[in-house]
């Protein structure tokens, strides 16, 4: 998500476990969305990229490599609901279903363009992913308080202004449930002179004033700040654009 960060036919939609709160009506169905519309964010390649380069672009920049240290952070369980945030052209949502095809996986994406990839390729693979439109700060009002176990975002929070960073984590606490873990793929603190230097080409794609706090290590201060704890950058990874980050974080309880 950039905030982020692409509307076919039917599709068969996973019922989420029993006994848990099930979500509010999906975006596009209802006068909501019309006032979703007028908000803005940043396209998931960039201001200047359009959205048919996010996938090639992505590849570039060790995608594979940062995509499989998430989800192996993540672990995936059989029934649990796991929401993907920003979630672009379902990337990181369909590698969560390859590797655990009975976990409920809900995408969420403010972009219905990339969403509409996102579907398409879904139903090429047969994965019955629960794609929403949406802004990362309205979860709560989306999916309901408590109701994820796990929430992951991937090239998201780099792109959003320092309120929206802070929003979108708050949210993320709130729609986990208590013990619920949050996994975070993003650019992280450059930590060499190449990797700041690589790093302005994403700034010059996303802007300097959303991506400078990133590249100065802010995000796991941010994240302890949403209510998190056991705050940890368990991965760096880097790349042409410079290097990306897991972080990982529990909600306190359960």
């Amino acid at each position: 998500m950039t905030q982020s960060s692409e509307t076919p036919g039917p599709r068969r939609q996973p019922s989420a476990p029993p006994a848990r709160p099930g979500p509010p009506e999906a975006a596009g169905s209802g006068p909501r969305d019309t006032a979703h519309a007028v908000r803005t964010f940043t396209p998931a390649a960039g201001r200047f990229a359009p959205t048919s380069l996010y996938d090639p672009v992505a590849a570039l920049v060790r995608e594979r490599l940062w995509r499989g240290l998430l989800a192996m952070h993540v672990a995936p369980r059989p029934d649990e609901v796991i929401v993907d945030v920003g979630c672009g052209t379902g990337s990181q949502a369909l590698l969560l279903h390859r590797i655990e095809p009975a976990a409920h996986i809900i995408g969420i994406d403010p972009d219905p363009r990339i969403l509409t990839v996102a579907r398409r390729k879904a139903r090429a693979a047969g994965a019955p992913i629960d794609w929403r439109q949406g802004m990362g700060d309205e979860l709560a009002d989306r999916l309901g308080a408590g109701s994820a176990d796990t929430a992951v975002s991937s090239l998201v929070l780099h792109q959003c202004p320092l309120p929206m960073k802070r929003a979108i984590l708050a949210a993320l606490h709130t729609v986990l449930r208590p013990g619920g873990r949050l996994v975070l793929a993003d650019y992280g603190l450059q930590r060499t002179r190449l990797m700041r230097t690589a790093f302005r080409v994403v700034q010059l794609a996303d802007g300097r004033a959303d991506t400078q706090p990133n590249a100065d290590g802010i995000l796991p201060s941010l994240i302890t700040e949403a209510g998190f704890d056991r705050v940890r950058e368990a991965e760096v990874v880097s790349t042409v654009t410079g290097s990306i980050s897991v972080y990982v974080a529990r909600r306190a309880g359960g």
